[in-house]
Protein backbone atom coordinates (compact mmCIF):
# COMPACT_ATOMS: atom_id res chain seq x y z
CA UNK A 1 0.00 0.00 0.00
CA UNK A 2 1.42 3.58 -1.03
CA UNK A 3 1.48 6.46 1.20
CA UNK A 4 0.93 9.84 0.59
CA UNK A 5 1.57 13.06 2.88
CA UNK A 6 -1.17 14.22 4.47
CA UNK A 7 -1.45 18.17 4.18
CA UNK A 8 0.64 20.44 6.45
CA UNK A 9 0.58 17.29 9.03
CA UNK A 10 3.76 15.74 8.26
CA UNK A 11 2.31 12.84 8.89
CA UNK A 12 1.98 9.47 5.96
CA UNK A 13 -1.44 7.78 5.16
CA UNK A 14 -2.23 5.43 2.89
CA UNK A 15 -3.28 6.47 -0.72
CA UNK A 16 -6.61 4.57 -0.43
CA UNK A 17 -8.83 5.31 2.69
CA UNK A 18 -11.96 3.48 4.19
CA UNK A 19 -15.12 5.63 4.48
CA UNK A 20 -17.22 4.80 7.37
CA UNK A 21 -20.55 6.62 6.27
CA UNK A 22 -22.26 2.64 5.45
CA UNK A 23 -21.08 1.06 8.69
CA UNK A 24 -23.15 3.22 10.60
CA UNK A 25 -26.15 1.49 8.86
CA UNK A 26 -28.04 4.90 6.75
CA UNK A 27 -27.33 2.74 3.23
CA UNK A 28 -29.34 -0.42 4.77
CA UNK A 29 -28.38 -3.07 7.66
CA UNK A 30 -25.16 -3.50 8.35
CA UNK A 31 -24.32 -6.20 11.21
CA UNK A 32 -21.52 -5.06 13.54
CA UNK A 33 -19.80 -8.60 12.39
CA UNK A 34 -20.33 -7.46 9.18
CA UNK A 35 -18.61 -4.10 9.87
CA UNK A 36 -15.96 -4.91 11.82
CA UNK A 37 -14.62 -7.64 9.41
CA UNK A 38 -14.59 -4.71 6.63
CA UNK A 39 -12.53 -2.72 8.76
CA UNK A 40 -10.12 -5.31 9.77
CA UNK A 41 -9.46 -6.52 6.02
CA UNK A 42 -9.03 -2.61 5.41
CA UNK A 43 -6.00 -3.10 7.87
CA UNK A 44 -4.88 -5.82 6.87
CA UNK A 45 -4.72 -4.77 3.23
CA UNK A 46 -2.41 -1.39 4.31
CA UNK A 47 -5.22 1.35 4.95
CA UNK A 48 -4.15 3.64 7.72
CA UNK A 49 -6.78 5.99 6.72
CA UNK A 50 -10.13 6.09 8.09
CA UNK A 51 -13.11 8.79 7.58
CA UNK A 52 -15.95 8.27 9.74
CA UNK A 53 -18.17 11.43 11.01
CA UNK A 54 -20.90 12.10 14.36
CA UNK A 55 -23.31 11.53 12.25
CA UNK A 56 -22.86 8.20 10.61
CA UNK A 57 -25.41 6.17 12.61
CA UNK A 58 -25.72 8.73 15.52
CA UNK A 59 -22.10 7.70 16.30
CA UNK A 60 -22.13 3.79 15.36
CA UNK A 61 -19.47 4.20 12.94
CA UNK A 62 -17.30 5.67 15.31
CA UNK A 63 -17.34 3.40 17.91
CA UNK A 64 -17.35 0.52 15.44
CA UNK A 65 -14.03 2.36 14.64
CA UNK A 66 -12.90 2.35 18.07
CA UNK A 67 -13.62 -1.32 18.88
CA UNK A 68 -11.76 -2.36 16.00
CA UNK A 69 -9.21 -0.10 16.86
CA UNK A 70 -8.83 -1.05 20.79
CA UNK A 71 -8.75 -4.51 19.68
CA UNK A 72 -5.67 -4.52 17.34
CA UNK A 73 -4.13 -1.13 18.76
CA UNK A 74 -4.61 2.19 16.52
CA UNK A 75 -0.61 2.18 15.60
CA UNK A 76 -0.18 4.68 13.06
CA UNK A 77 -3.94 4.74 12.01
CA UNK A 78 -4.93 8.02 10.87
CA UNK A 79 -8.80 9.02 11.92
CA UNK A 80 -10.71 11.61 10.31
CA UNK A 81 -14.12 12.49 11.85
CA UNK A 82 -16.56 15.22 11.32
CA UNK A 83 -18.95 17.85 12.75
CA UNK A 84 -21.14 19.65 12.22
CA UNK A 85 -24.52 18.30 10.75
CA UNK A 86 -26.06 17.55 14.10
CA UNK A 87 -26.97 21.38 13.77
CA UNK A 88 -30.84 21.45 12.99
CA UNK A 89 -31.55 23.61 11.25
CA UNK A 90 -28.06 23.41 9.56
CA UNK A 91 -27.58 27.23 9.18
CA UNK A 92 -24.18 29.43 10.03
CA UNK A 93 -25.83 30.28 13.49
CA UNK A 94 -25.53 27.10 14.43
CA UNK A 95 -22.00 26.73 14.43
CA UNK A 96 -20.19 28.50 17.71
CA UNK A 97 -17.38 27.56 19.88
CA UNK A 98 -19.56 25.72 22.27
CA UNK A 99 -21.41 23.34 20.18
CA UNK A 100 -18.29 22.41 17.90
CA UNK A 101 -16.31 21.67 21.57
CA UNK A 102 -19.55 19.63 22.36
CA UNK A 103 -19.08 17.54 19.22
CA UNK A 104 -15.98 16.94 19.61
CA UNK A 105 -15.87 16.04 23.24
CA UNK A 106 -18.15 13.44 21.89
CA UNK A 107 -16.59 11.82 19.37
CA UNK A 108 -13.56 11.78 21.58
CA UNK A 109 -16.04 9.33 23.84
CA UNK A 110 -16.97 7.37 20.69
CA UNK A 111 -13.43 6.78 19.03
CA UNK A 112 -12.15 5.87 22.91
CA UNK A 113 -9.29 8.68 22.21
CA UNK A 114 -7.49 11.17 24.06
CA UNK A 115 -7.48 13.40 20.92
CA UNK A 116 -8.79 12.76 17.84
CA UNK A 117 -6.37 12.79 14.88
CA UNK A 118 -8.45 15.09 12.30
CA UNK A 119 -11.47 16.89 12.90
CA UNK A 120 -13.59 18.27 9.43
CA UNK A 121 -16.40 20.49 9.56
CA UNK A 122 -19.05 18.60 7.54
CA UNK A 123 -19.97 20.70 4.69
CA UNK A 124 -21.05 23.75 6.75
CA UNK A 125 -23.10 26.73 4.88
CA UNK A 126 -21.39 29.25 3.02
CA UNK A 127 -20.96 31.47 5.46
CA UNK A 128 -19.19 29.65 8.09
CA UNK A 129 -16.38 29.84 5.79
CA UNK A 130 -16.16 34.12 6.37
CA UNK A 131 -16.21 33.30 10.31
CA UNK A 132 -12.66 33.87 11.36
CA UNK A 133 -13.90 33.02 15.16
CA UNK A 134 -14.93 29.43 14.00
CA UNK A 135 -11.85 28.53 12.51
CA UNK A 136 -9.97 30.20 15.99
CA UNK A 137 -12.55 27.86 17.57
CA UNK A 138 -10.97 24.90 16.42
CA UNK A 139 -7.18 26.28 16.84
CA UNK A 140 -7.90 26.31 20.55
CA UNK A 141 -8.75 22.92 20.46
CA UNK A 142 -5.53 22.33 18.65
CA UNK A 143 -3.97 23.81 21.78
CA UNK A 144 -5.76 22.15 24.25
CA UNK A 145 -4.61 19.05 22.62
CA UNK A 146 -8.02 17.66 22.24
CA UNK A 147 -7.56 17.66 18.44
CA UNK A 148 -4.35 17.32 16.54
CA UNK A 149 -5.30 18.49 13.14
CA UNK A 150 -8.97 20.10 11.32
CA UNK A 151 -10.15 20.65 7.99
CA UNK A 152 -13.46 21.19 5.73
CA UNK A 153 -15.89 18.66 3.84
CA UNK A 154 -16.42 20.86 0.86
CA UNK A 155 -19.35 20.98 -2.06
CA UNK A 156 -17.96 23.77 -3.96
CA UNK A 157 -14.83 25.43 -5.33
CA UNK A 158 -15.31 28.38 -3.65
CA UNK A 159 -15.94 26.60 -0.16
CA UNK A 160 -12.39 24.53 -1.11
CA UNK A 161 -10.11 27.76 -1.87
CA UNK A 162 -11.78 30.31 0.94
CA UNK A 163 -11.32 27.43 3.19
CA UNK A 164 -7.36 27.53 2.70
CA UNK A 165 -7.37 31.29 4.11
CA UNK A 166 -7.13 28.53 7.43
CA UNK A 167 -4.47 26.41 8.42
CA UNK A 168 -6.93 23.11 7.68
CA UNK A 169 -4.91 19.93 7.30
CA UNK A 170 -7.40 18.57 5.11
CA UNK A 171 -10.37 18.99 2.34
CA UNK A 172 -12.78 16.41 1.78
CA UNK A 173 -15.10 16.79 -0.94
CA UNK A 174 -18.46 15.61 -1.05
CA UNK A 175 -19.73 13.34 -4.12
CA UNK A 176 -17.46 13.76 -6.73
CA UNK A 177 -16.48 11.55 -9.76
CA UNK A 178 -13.06 10.63 -10.92
CA UNK A 179 -14.27 8.91 -13.73
CA UNK A 180 -11.30 8.52 -16.56
CA UNK A 181 -11.00 12.15 -18.48
CA UNK A 182 -12.92 13.73 -15.37
CA UNK A 183 -12.02 16.38 -13.47
CA UNK A 184 -14.87 17.32 -11.25
CA UNK A 185 -13.53 17.91 -7.79
CA UNK A 186 -13.78 21.35 -6.16
CA UNK A 187 -11.07 20.46 -3.68
CA UNK A 188 -8.77 19.42 -6.30
CA UNK A 189 -8.22 22.49 -7.85
CA UNK A 190 -7.53 24.26 -4.39
CA UNK A 191 -4.97 21.73 -2.80
CA UNK A 192 -2.62 22.24 -5.58
CA UNK A 193 -2.19 25.84 -3.87
CA UNK A 194 1.23 26.65 -2.27
CA UNK A 195 -0.28 26.61 0.50
CA UNK A 196 -1.08 22.80 0.25
CA UNK A 197 -3.81 20.74 2.11
CA UNK A 198 -4.59 16.91 1.49
CA UNK A 199 -7.60 15.85 -0.35
CA UNK A 200 -10.06 13.29 0.39
CA UNK A 201 -12.32 12.14 -2.01
CA UNK A 202 -15.81 10.97 -1.40
CA UNK A 203 -17.91 8.43 -3.60
CA UNK A 204 -14.99 8.84 -6.56
CA UNK A 205 -17.81 6.45 -8.24
CA UNK A 206 -20.78 8.81 -7.44
CA UNK A 207 -21.98 6.39 -4.96
CA UNK A 208 -22.92 4.03 -7.76
CA UNK A 209 -21.17 0.96 -9.21
CA UNK A 210 -20.11 -1.66 -6.93
CA UNK A 211 -19.11 -0.43 -3.42
CA UNK A 212 -15.46 -0.56 -2.72
CA UNK A 213 -12.84 -0.59 0.31
CA UNK A 214 -13.08 3.48 -0.35
CA UNK A 215 -16.89 3.48 0.27
CA UNK A 216 -16.47 1.60 3.04
CA UNK A 217 -18.35 -1.65 2.41
CA UNK A 218 -19.18 -4.97 3.58
CA UNK A 219 -20.83 -6.30 0.52
CA UNK A 220 -23.66 -4.60 -0.31
CA UNK A 221 -24.18 -2.05 -3.46
CA UNK A 222 -26.39 1.11 -3.27
CA UNK A 223 -27.17 3.56 -5.95
CA UNK A 224 -27.66 7.38 -5.50
CA UNK A 225 -31.09 7.20 -6.89
CA UNK A 226 -32.59 3.97 -5.62
CA UNK A 227 -31.38 4.20 -2.06
CA UNK A 228 -31.01 7.83 -0.67
CA UNK A 229 -29.98 8.61 2.44
CA UNK A 230 -31.42 10.48 5.30
CA UNK A 231 -28.39 12.00 6.42
CA UNK A 232 -28.53 14.23 3.20
CA UNK A 233 -31.84 14.12 1.91
CA UNK A 234 -31.94 17.23 0.12
CA UNK A 235 -28.40 16.16 -1.41
CA UNK A 236 -29.58 12.36 -2.41
CA UNK A 237 -32.61 12.03 -2.77
CA UNK A 238 -32.83 11.98 -6.54
CA UNK A 239 -36.02 11.56 -8.66
CA UNK A 240 -36.18 10.76 -12.16
CA UNK A 241 -35.27 13.78 -13.95
CA UNK A 242 -32.09 15.35 -16.82
CA UNK A 243 -29.71 15.23 -13.44
CA UNK A 244 -30.06 11.41 -12.73
CA UNK A 245 -29.86 9.96 -16.04
CA UNK A 246 -26.72 12.11 -16.64
CA UNK A 247 -26.04 10.33 -13.27
CA UNK A 248 -26.70 6.89 -15.25
CA UNK A 249 -24.58 7.47 -18.36
CA UNK A 250 -21.63 8.39 -16.05
CA UNK A 251 -21.88 5.23 -14.41
CA UNK A 252 -22.04 3.39 -17.07
CA UNK A 253 -18.78 5.18 -18.97
CA UNK A 254 -17.38 4.18 -15.65
CA UNK A 255 -18.26 0.65 -15.80
CA UNK A 256 -16.84 0.33 -18.94
CA UNK A 257 -13.44 1.90 -18.66
CA UNK A 258 -9.94 0.83 -17.34
CA UNK A 259 -10.32 1.65 -14.05
CA UNK A 260 -13.83 -0.44 -12.98
CA UNK A 261 -12.84 -2.44 -10.72
CA UNK A 262 -9.13 -0.82 -10.01
CA UNK A 263 -7.19 1.32 -7.83
CA UNK A 264 -7.64 4.13 -9.94
CA UNK A 265 -11.56 4.13 -8.91
CA UNK A 266 -10.69 4.04 -5.09
CA UNK A 267 -8.32 6.02 -4.38
CA UNK A 268 -9.06 8.65 -1.88
CA UNK A 269 -6.56 10.84 -0.95
CA UNK A 270 -4.90 12.78 -4.15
Amino acid sequence: MHKRPFGRTGWQVSEIGFGGWAIGGEWGSVSDQDAEAALHAALDHGVSFLDTADVYGNGRSERLIARVLKARGKGDVTVATKAGRKIQPHVSAGYTPAVLEKFIDDSLRNLELQALDVVQLHCPPFEVYYRPEIFEALDRQVAAGKIRAYGVSVEKVEQAIKALDYPIASARQSCCSISPGEETSPSSHACRSPAGCSRESCAPTASSARTTIARSTVTAKHSMWARPSPAYPSTWDCKPSKRCARWRRRVRRWRNSPCAGSSCSTRSLQ
